[in-house]
């Protein structure tokens, strides 16, 4: 949210997440755009004041708010930072602007002979491209690995010649690739030049990422060296695991490249609002919300959704089937199932939601708190109450009434209205189904299937 002129920055509601930071002044315009594994430890660090640097004297007092967008990966964080930079040419960003670009794979089928280089331009010249990567020494040591074990042995040279064009013999005597048989050699014809091209067929087939077996055994070989104590090793074949993950990591490129920058400033937003009405300890970033439904106290069911950065992130969607209440008793249901979300996350070693959030009152509250009580887990919960948007916080006795247009009672109904639309969905496809195959509905019904429902 945006903080008054002459109030300090609070920075707490920047997340430790991966994504990108937008440092703005008292008018809002843009001032730096930057990229973080841990957001919030590197924002920090402009204002400390043990940092004596130029840039960070300069730009820190200037500061009146920063918003964020979380991203799934690093690469995901590279490729959005740096298109904003491009549409908004912020001040400092041009100001300290060293020219640097990160680097790419590219294999160059434009040539008769392909290689395998690092760049840091990409041009329309016939080869493929992978990337950008943003730390580019483990990819280094990678392709070095995989030259050295023979599994692309494209050439290492840099010498341009083709089928039209051969290289000159004094140059191909003079490599001491060729003598030692490490390149198949194409410039003095010991390979053919479809069997050479099927090898970069190969190596862009991997860089797009079947490389899942080469992982494993990068895994088992790195466990057989650290038994045997060979240390370097070890840790090279960690390194190649590392990077095999960096290329792997999936970017979401529709949402880097779509117009929907504002609306997930705008989700970032709300999440600060909530933290700040809820009073809590950090940036509910990842919030859970759990709604029961039924029919009479038939088919009783639940849902949980969950919010990532003010968004819905329906990978961690679950549904319930009620299986110890066999009248009706909201209570005791939202109990129920809120002890089986956490019991799993619990034996899973799962990382916690930073608020849950239940659809009801204080009774549903209650009741979500004795779950969690028993299980001993400590996790900020509130609900919200539909007759006039109460929310109720444990221990305190009093609701918090937000203002109809206040984002954080925005996030709420988002979450609340998501939860109830996905319960009512499930307990009628339940009803239905049960219609259709001419039974009678009951109140307490088998675990459900496996596939989109939790334990």
């Amino acid at each position: 949210m945006a903080e008054d002129a002459t109030e300090p920055l609070d920075r707490r509601h920047i997340p430790r997440k991966t994504g990108v930071y937008i440092m703005r002044d008292a008018g809002g315009e843009i001032l730096y755009i930057g990229k973080a594994n841990d957001l919030a430890k590197r924002v920090a660090q402009y204002f400390s004041p043990n940092k004596e640097d130029v840039k960070n004297q300069a730009l820190a007092p200037l500061v009146r708010r920063i918003d964020y967008i979380l991203c799934r990966s690093e690469r995901e964080a590279l490729l959005l930072e740096r298109r904003l930079i491009n549409e908004n040419q912020p001040f400092f960003n041009v100001l300290w602007k060293d020219g640097k670009t990160y680097p790419y794979l590219k294999i160059t089928l434009g040539e008769d002979y392909p290689r395998l280089i690092t760049t840091r331009r990409k041009v329309r010249d016939g080869g493929i491209y992978f990337g950008p990567f943003p730390k580019v020494t483990p990819i280094r040591g990678l392709l070095r690995y995989l030259w050295k074990q023979h599994i692309f042995p494209l050439r290492p040279c840099r010498w341009e010649f083709s089928e039209q064009k051969p290289l000159d013999k004094r140059k191909i005597n003079g490599c001491l690739y060729y003598h030692t048989k490490e390149c198949p050699a194409p410039c003095a014809g010991r390979i053919s030049k479809d069997d050479y091209r099927r090898i970069a067929a190969r190596a862009v087939l991997f860089f797009k990422g079947r490389y899942a077996d080469l992982r494993r055994g990068f895994e088992l070989e790195m466990k057989k060296a650290s038994a045997a104590l060979d240390y370097e090793r070890a840790a090279q074949l960690r390194d190649n695991g590392l990077a095999l993950g960096q290329m792997g990591e999936r970017v979401r490129v529709r949402e880097v490249e779509a117009d929907d920058v504002s609306g997930r400033i705008a989700s970032t937003r709300m999440v600060t609002a909530l933290q700040k009405a809820l009073d809590l300890p950090s940036p509910p970033v990842h919030v859970e919300c759990f709604d029961i439904s039924h029919f009479q106290g038939r088919q009783t069911v639940a849902s949980m959704v969950c919010f990532l950065g003010g968004r819905p992130h329906r990978d961690h969607y679950r549904k319930f089937r009620i299986r110890d209440t066999a009248v009706i008793d909201d209570f005791k249901s939202m109990r129920e199932v809120v002890y089986r979300r956490y019991k799993r996350l619990q034996a899973e070693k799962a990382k916690l939601p930073d608020l849950v959030l239940i659809d009801g009152g204080t009774g549903q509250l209650g009741a979500a708190q004795a779950a969690l009580a028993e299980l001993k887990l400590k996790i900020p919960m509130a609900s919200l109450a539909k007759r006039i948007e109460e929310v109720f916080v444990p221990g305190k006795a009093e609701s918090i009434l937000l203002r109809l247009d206040d984002p954080a009672l925005r996030l709420l109904q988002q979450l609340r209205d998501e939860a109830h639309r996905s319960a009512v969905t499930y307990h009628r496809r339940l009803r239905d189904k049960a219609l259709f195959e001419g039974g009678v509905p009951t109140p307490a019904c088998r675990p459900a299937r496996r596939a989109r429902t939790s334990a």
